[in-house]
């Protein structure tokens, strides 16, 4: 079995000297297809030629489209020498990738798995008309026969133009890789390296890594050897998704408590989710959470919590997925009594943070420096209120808007550019009469102040937007929208100009849909909860960049 043999060599097909490529040493310079037929035109769209390295020293090796911004390929492709530990960042060597539409684009960020020879790179502009490969799900039989595609050598020619192919069996699957024996004289070339090995359902289970290469051109003839091995991509789910979260662009933060514990999830612009993460993993242990909200400002998501002690706390995960401590809100802003709910919302770069205590509403901000203000008593600036039971802040025009909740009404209040606050109004005098609100959220998309409720237990849930003018639509029945459901907890936030709400559900589910720019909604889809313990219960959403 290969294993028992000598380690294959790597495939990156540097451009070495004939006497090294005779001699099968490993690649370790700049690199350069499958031995077997040549793919059809379009057939493997997904699949990208990389040039690693400048003109006097490059490499070639072969990666495979994730989505529109990431390639899949081997770490040792990048690396400066052979058996070097690739680190996460920007590429030490100039790599350019050349798409199916014969597209160059540059390789800008690579993250590289440590347990295996694979990496994801991301690239300069996305690769916009092109599907990305899909991933297989479950690990692959021994005896499974599997495809392998790459632009690296044939048996005839050092750099083809086009894409080759070749058929090869499954031998052993352990856990991070697999052994793979070429059917008839089909082999693994330098310059297959990081190439997709995919099932007969066109799905990529693993990354082309090392090969014994019998057969290649400039591989010594007595070497027949059509073994390889690949790290495997299949069990990569969840670290995928947590890469393609680092991409810049619009992205959904969610926090959802699940009895004493918080987790955070992303929802990406194609609509999939990463799993969650549990929160006091990550920024430490507060003693169990009673309920949160978070806010995005730029690429950071920030979250403030209540934790088991009835303290609020506040914590930050970068834009790089790196989390800060936890840091207690009270001994900066001042210690609030019986907190029961707090909400968050950004306007530039201050934190607005909205704390219900004692019945009455609190409002603090948290400055770009990392200063909080002191807590204010927004009843004393705006009109007493008391006996709240919720709240719920927006970004609407630059001014924090607040709903909150006493005796099962909602009544509005904002504070403007100047800092001075408008007088609490009853909002069913405007957007109408309903049944005793149990849940609220708010959003701001541009000017308007959307608010979301759920009324009667959660039997019902309504919509209704306060414009920029200061008129109120009606309440519209989202039942068309979210069906019959029984909602726990409503979340709602503006995620590139558009309104997306999120709902836990009685049946233990969490539902998410968008209110687009044209007015229209989308349709409803469940929520993974992958790393979620237990039934959700309250949850909060906001857009970052």
């Amino acid at each position: 079995m290969l294993a028992t043999r000598p380690r294959p060599a790597r495939i990156t097909g540097l451009l070495v000297s004939a006497t090294a490529v005779s001699a099968g040493l490993s690649s370790s310079g700049p690199a350069l297809a499958v031995t077997g037929p040549e793919a059809a035109a379009g057939q493997y769209a997904y699949v990208a030629r990389l040039n690693i390295g400048d003109e006097a020293n490059s490499r070639g090796c072969t990666g495979t489209l994730i989505d529109e911004w990431w390639i899949a390929s081997a770490s040792s492709c990048f690396a400066t020498t052979p058996g070097q530990q690739v680190p996460a960042g920007k590429p030490a060597l100039k790599t350019t990738a050349t798409l199916s539409n014969g597209q160059a684009v540059d390789v800008v960020d690579v993250v590289p798995r440590t347990d295996r020879d694979l990496v994801l790179a991301r690239l300069a502009i996305p690769a916009t008309g092109i599907t990305g490969v899909k991933r297989a799900t479950a690990a692959t039989a021994a005896g499974t026969d599997l495809t392998a595609v790459g632009f690296g050598r044939t048996k005839t020619e050092w750099v083809p133009g086009k894409l080759h192919t070749g058929t090869f069996t499954t031998n052993t699957v352990d856990a991070a890789t697999l052994a793979v024996t070429g059917k008839g004289t089909d082999a693994i070339c330098k310059g297959d390296t990081g190439g997709p090995l995919l099932n007969a359902a066109g799905e990529l289970v693993g990354v082309n890594s090392r090969s014994w290469q019998g057969g290649c051109l400039g591989t010594d003839a007595a070497e027949t050897r059509t073994g390889a091995i690949s790290a495997r991509a299949d069990d990569l789910g969840q670290w995928i998704q947590d890469v393609r979260a680092l991409t810049p662009g619009w992205k959904t933060e969610a926090v959802v408590q699940a009895g004493t514990s918080l987790y955070q999830g992303i929802r990406l612009a194609d609509g999939s989710w990463t799993g969650f993460a549990d929160v006091q993993t990550k920024a430490g242990n507060i003693n169990g959470v009673r309920t949160a909200s978070v806010a995005g400002i730029n690429g950071d998501t920030h979250v403030v919590a209540l934790d088991g002690n009835g303290r609020i706390q506040h914590t930050i995960r970068k834009a790089d997925g790196s989390w800060g401590t936890f840091g207690d809100v009270g001994a900066a802003a001042g210690v609030l009594r019986n907190v029961t709910q707090v909400s968050a919302v950004s306007i530039g770069t201050d934190l607005h943070v909205v704390a219900v205590s004692d019945g009455k509403v609190f409002h603090t901000l948290r400055r770009a420096d990392g200063n909080w203000t002191p807590f204010g008593d927004v009843s004393a600036a705006a009109s007493p209120i008391s006996s709240v039971t919720s709240v719920a802040t927006a970004n609407a025009g630059g001014q924090l808007q607040v709903v909150a909740v006493t005796g099962g009404k909602a009544f509005h209040t904002l504070r403007d550019t100047t800092g001075h606050w408008t007088v609490f109004g009853d909002v069913s005098k405007a957007a109408g009469v309903t049944g005793p609100i149990t849940s609220v959220a708010m959003a701001g998309v541009g000017t308007d102040a959307h608010i979301v409720i759920a009324t009667d237990n959660g039997t019902h849930q309504y919509h209704a937007i306060r414009t920029g003018a200061g008129n109120w639509t009606v309440f519209g029945d989202l039942t068309g929208y979210l069906g019959n459901v029984t909602a726990k907890s409503v979340a709602a936030g503006s995620v590139n100009g558009e309104l997306q709400v999120a709902v836990t559900t009685g049946d233990n589910r969490v539902l998410h849909t968008i209110r687009r720019a044209d007015r229209t909604w989308s349709t409803t889809t469940p929520v993974a909860l992958q790393g979620i313990t237990g039934p959700p219960g309250a949850i909060a959403i906001a857009g970052t960049l």
